[in-house]
């Protein structure tokens, strides 16, 4: 197997293939990336004299194919190729020779896949983003739209209050503004260079990371070389947490869905063919796709204790086992990327029903709004409370089903142009356009 550490002893097959495992498989997604971190340092070795004018020229033109190549679904890490590093590396020196076997001069794998997962998390993290803006920006439509159709709300399962179409799309709409405030922590600790940290103890060439920081469009470098080394791990605990709190919130709105698409329920209702039914029983309409995201973001909420587990008590420095935050991180994304977007697809055609309240089993939900239309008229509350109560236990409580809630974030005021500013203000704050153009740049 090539390898850019491989000496002259050949590594036991047994041990090979156990080390190795499935890392060759997710480095596939990692090759873009990796060229860009190349493009970078190579520009930045030539600025320090450790590669010629010429030598960069020939590099960067063949560097940018091999992106190409990648980008065009023609790159793969050979049999016999340890990872994307030395796949990379090889195709580069077999196509313009000793150049290519220059490139790896002030750096090490270490930093080499440090800065290739932050460069492949920045992107993966941008995209949640934006399927996360695409659904915000559909549940707050919804709740415009159906902020007269009335819902019985629920405490302990139990039927409480009167609630809204209205206030259940914005509730979760709002849930996705915080939640992309944790995902604006992971991208901002994400989006730090650690390149230039080498093995993690820095290197006795002058290498400029400033340079390297600027062309690949990094907000900052990791300054301290062993931090920069510590970074790998809590970078991955940070994010999961960051993709766990998104997942809380698909997985209570899929949760919800499944109840209200019941026949018990009956608030909501899909096409047909957006459901399934049974072998034996012909008048079911399932919600399988709201419960397989509800397994799926269940299952992603566990991530932040499997990265824990992974890297609690390790030392300073790196460890093999750092490796296997690939099978953990990798997919994650794309299973919330996959909810995200099946959550979108199915609330575009969710059908609402409107006169749900209509149905004597909800009377009671307006006991509340009885209690205070008595206080407004002057009715101490545990009186009215009291009589209200009286009311119900003798079978005599006639619901007024009239609602008129005003103030902030309520069913007739549900502050929809707020959740709107701030996720916005969110929004803002991530730099995705800066980075875009680093890398336009680099790829020119």
């Amino acid at each position: 197997m090539s390898k850019l550490w491989q000496k002259t002893t050949d590594v036991n097959q047994l041990v090979e293939s156990f080390t190795v495992g499935r890392d060759r498989e997710f480095d596939q997604q990692m090759a873009a990336f990796d060229v860009l971190g190349s493009l970078a340092h190579t520009q930045m070795l030539q600025t320090i004299n450790l590669l010629s004018a010429d030598d960069l020229q020939l590099v960067q033109t063949e560097l940018k194919k091999i992106y190409q190549d990648i980008d065009n679904g023609n790159f793969e890490i050979e049999a016999g190729v340890e990872d994307v590093h030395s796949q990379v590396e090889l195709l580069l020196t077999r196509r313009i020779g000793d150049a290519g076997k220059k490139i790896h001069s002030g750096r090490s794998r270490n930093d080499q896949v440090l800065v290739d997962l932050k460069l492949f998390f920045r992107s993966e993290l941008q995209q949640v983003v934006e399927s996360v803006q695409q659904l915000f920006n559909l549940l707050l439509e919804l709740s415009e739209k159906h902020k007269e159709v009335l819902l019985p709300g629920y405490t302990h399962l139990q039927v409480a209050m009167p609630s809204s179409f209205g206030l259940w799309f914005g509730a979760y709409a709002e849930s996705l503004v915080d939640d992309l405030e944790l995902v604006l922590a992971a991208y901002n600790i994400t989006n730090k260079n650690p390149l230039g940290s080498a093995a993690g103890y820095g290197s006795s060439f002058p290498l400029n990371r400033t340079l390297t920081t600027q062309l690949l469009g990094f907000a900052g470098l990791n300054n301290n070389v062993v931090y920069a080394q510590m970074g790998r791990g809590k970078t991955e605990r940070i994010i999961a947490q960051a993709l766990s709190a998104v997942a809380a919130t698909l997985a209570k709105m899929a949760m919800d869905q499944c109840l209200y698409l019941s026949q018990n329920f009956a608030f909501v209702s899909y096409p047909d063919h957006l459901t399934t039914g049974s072998s034996i029983m012909p008048h079911k309409k399932n919600p399988d796709v709201w419960e397989i995201m509800r397994g799926k973001c269940n299952r992603l909420q566990a991530l932040p204790t499997d990265v824990a587990m992974m890297t609690t008590n390790l030392p300073s420095g790196y460890h093999r086992e750092m490796q296997l935050l690939k099978e953990l991180v990798f997919p994650a994304f794309a299973d919330l990327k996959s909810c995200l977007g099946m959550a979108h697809f199915m609330l575009q055609h969710i059908e609402v029903k409107t006169n749900i309240l209509d149905d004597p089993r909800y009377a009671y939900l307006f006991s509340v709004e009885e209690v205070n239309r008595q206080v407004l008229n002057g009715v101490p509350f545990r009186d009215a409370y009291k009589q209200v109560g009286m009311a119900i236990e003798q079978g005599n409580f006639k619901p007024n089903k009239e609602v008129n809630h005003t103030h902030e974030g309520s069913i007739g005021n549900l502050g929809n142009d707020y959740i709107a500013d701030a996720m916005d203000g969110v929004l803002k704050k991530f730099d995705f356009a800066k980075t875009a153009v680093a890398i336009g740049n680099l790829l020119k």
